[in-house]
């Protein structure tokens, strides 16, 4: 055994990801989290035998989950029975007299017939389109994804900027695309991952055109029994490598000596110590609560002041009593008014007028997870972070979306078919997850806050480290666990910029 001992705060995937990788390697791995179950935002809850993923619902980028899992020496389909989609999604349009729904397979020899009935011509450049996304993604995987970065100089070295020229990153998604195509429908089609990336077109660099080719070349799978089965892998790793997992374990303080973090104190008063502390809470969280001492913190309050976040989410977790015909797995349902819609998320904060709004149906492909006969909806809104608004105003909301799926998606008789109903937003995403403005997502990628999102070194603190959403790379549960790979880089010392091959990797 390696004689340093590690403290994770949280146990979010990127916690999780950091503990197995590390645990593996020799480490002593203490795993902390507040909650009483594991996962973060990919967390679980069962009622009325209808088991609801409350989070990520979406399993995209399979190779960088495949990558992780065999760093760890384990195959990924001895852990989950992973089923691609088909369709991959249903798009809705409400108003639409020739395309009202349309369906994506992530199958170009049928979603370049779709794209050319939207536009005549489109097929051909969807092909150049993604071609070059995918060159874009690769890349990005090679050069960008998988490395450490220290300081804004980090981006003026001269192998950094011949290739990351090549990713678009100034201009941004919305003007890119339209030197692409010029249908409305088409553009919101390979706009809607920006959501994703918690940020809109018209502040997204280009370079997240990628999302395109994870979308269409990849496309979309769904883990038997749910995304919360990739927290029970997750799980079932740490602790055959010997982490020692603590749950409801609220941490009070990073416990800081001589610009050194000696270890955390718990809310009991009792001190954990260790040689490093790496923390899976949410960044402005540790930044602004962990740390008592503002000397020691690299993001004081002035610079959350200025950040921008991404969207919160108005969710619903409907359990129905019957089947809806209308749906498939995924499904989206597009703003009339595109852009009004975002401005209301980013610019102008308030419930949105005229939403788009996602719905997903697991129970279209999985069956274990509600009775017979029954379906299950999951409903999220991405509403503006920071609101505030009374009960009251919540379950107006509430009323308003149940109203638009009855007519949007033709499910008449949804409110007379509700079993079980549970609300979610800004107030649970504090409470569950000290979530700053109550944000589903963390720190917006608009084109600042990619090139210079926080690095996940404390500045400050010498062995203090972050892991997660809210450092590079981002946002996502496959980009979390590149975070892990960072984060373990950081610990073991591997400066180059690649993808592990192995833990030995140097």
């Amino acid at each position: 055994m390696k004689q340093e001992k590690i403290v994770i705060i949280g146990a979010g995937i990127g916690g999780l990801g950091t503990a197995c990788l590390l645990a593996k390697q020799g480490y002593e791995v203490v795993l902390i989290e507040k909650n009483e179950k594991l996962g973060g935002r990919a967390n679980i809850f069962k009622e009325k035998d209808f088991i609801f993923d409350m989070g990520p619902s979406w399993y995209l980028m399979p190779d960088v989950f495949e990558h992780f899992f065999s760093l760890l020496g384990e195959n990924i389909e001895d852990h989950l029975n992973l089923i691609k989609l088909s369709p991959s999604y249903r798009v809705f349009f409400p108003g639409d007299k020739d395309f009202p729904m349309i369906d994506i397979y992530s199958d170009l020899s049928k979603d370049l017939e779709t794209f050319e009935k939207l536009e005549k011509g489109s097929a051909e450049k969807m092909k150049k389109y993604l071609k070059q996304s995918g060159e874009q993604y690769n890349l990005a995987k090679r050069q960008f994804m998988y490395r450490n970065y220290n300081s804004v100089f980090d981006f003026l070295q001269k192998d950094f900027m011949k290739e990351g020229l090549k990713m678009n990153p100034f201009q941004t998604m919305e003007n890119y695309l339209n030197k692409w195509f010029k249908d409305d429908r088409l553009k919101k089609i390979l706009e809607y991952t920006l959501v994703f990336l918690g940020s809109a077109p018209n502040k997204t660099p280009a370079l997240y055109n990628m999302m395109n080719f994870i979308d269409f070349d990849m496309g979309v799978y769904y883990p038997e029994g749910g995304i919360y089965k990739i927290i029970e892998a997750l799980e079932h790793i740490a602790r055959k490598h010997g982490v020692k997992i603590h749950t409801n374990t609220p941490v009070e303080e990073i416990v800081v000596e001589n610009k050194k973090a000696i270890g955390v104190r718990l809310e009991d008063g009792s001190i954990i110590e260790s040689n490093y502390v790496i923390s899976n809470a949410d960044m402005h969280f540790t930044e602004t609560k962990l740390l008592k001492e503002a000397k020691y913190r690299t993001f004081p309050q002035k610079y959350w002041d200025k950040a921008v976040m991404g969207p919160s989410a108005f969710i619903l977790y409907l359990g129905l009593n019957g089947k809806v015909d209308t749906l498939t797995h995924h499904n989206l349902r597009f703003s009339v008014n595109w852009k009004e819609n975002f401005k209301e998320v980013f610019d102008n904060p308030k419930f949105p007028e005229d939403p788009s709004y996602y719905v997903c149906c697991p129970t279209k492909t999985d069956k274990t997870i509600a009775p017979d006969g029954k379906d299950l909806l999951f409903v999220l809104v991405p509403v503006a972070s920071g609101l505030e608004f009374t009960d009251e105003q919540r379950t107006e909301y509430r009323n308003k979306i149940i109203a638009m799926m009855k007519e949007d998606l033709n499910i008449p008789n949804l409110e007379e078919m509700i079993e079980y109903e549970s609300m979610y937003a800004h107030q649970e995403f504090t409470k569950d997850y000290n979530a700053f403005q109550g944000t589903a997502l963390g720190l917006s990628h608009t084109l600042k806050q990619t090139l210079l999102r926080p690095t996940n070194k404390s500045k400050k603190i010498s062995n203090l480290l972050y892991v997660g959403a809210g450092t590079n790379p981002g946002i996502g549960m496959p980009i979390c666990l590149i975070s892990s790979e960072l984060a373990y880089k950081r610990v073991v010392g591997i400066k180059h910029p690649r993808p592990l091959t192995s833990l030995d990797d140097v």
